[in-house]
């Protein structure tokens, strides 16, 4: 589990930032995470550290598997995680940006302005389309 671990999240294998990305700023970022990032123990092992995270709404999308997608009236749950550039750095690393998810700027419910991970066109999965699921797969 270790090896899993250190080989997607931290290993210079399998994964090279893509020349075309935007250099990231040196400066604090907050991030709307959705999926697995809302898992404290996941987040440690991804980023080194918790992100200060408070709850926050995405509204007007919807949660699809792994992905989101607009959808007026509804709204997703999740976390704002306020990170440094090192750190936005590691997430991209664990989302594969560039590969399979892109970052973009949304506004949430209570007007803050922050990155968010969607999943690029022709990277979803047969898994992608099931249903999140309602608990923590770690608590």
């Amino acid at each position: 589990m270790a090896g899993w671990l250190w080989l997607t999240m931290l290993s210079p294998w399998f994964y090279d930032r893509p020349d075309d990305l935007d250099d990231i700023e040196q400066r604090i970022h907050q991030v709307f995470v959705y999926g697995t990032l809302r898992y404290a123990p996941v987040r440690l092992a991804v980023m080194g550290s918790f992100g200060s995270p408070e709850d926050a709404v995405l509204v007007g999308y919807q949660r699809n598997g792994l992905d989101l997608s607009s959808q007026p009236g509804s709204q997703v749950n999740g976390l704002l995680l306020t990170i440094d550039a090192a750190e936005l750095r590691r997430l991209d690393r664990y989302e594969r940006l560039g590969v399979r998810y892109d970052r973009r700027t949304i506004t949430l419910e209570d007007g803050t302005r922050a990155w968010v991970y969607l999943r690029r066109p022709g990277t979803r999965t047969a898994l992608a389309s099931y249903p999140a699921l309602p608990v923590a797969l770690v608590p």
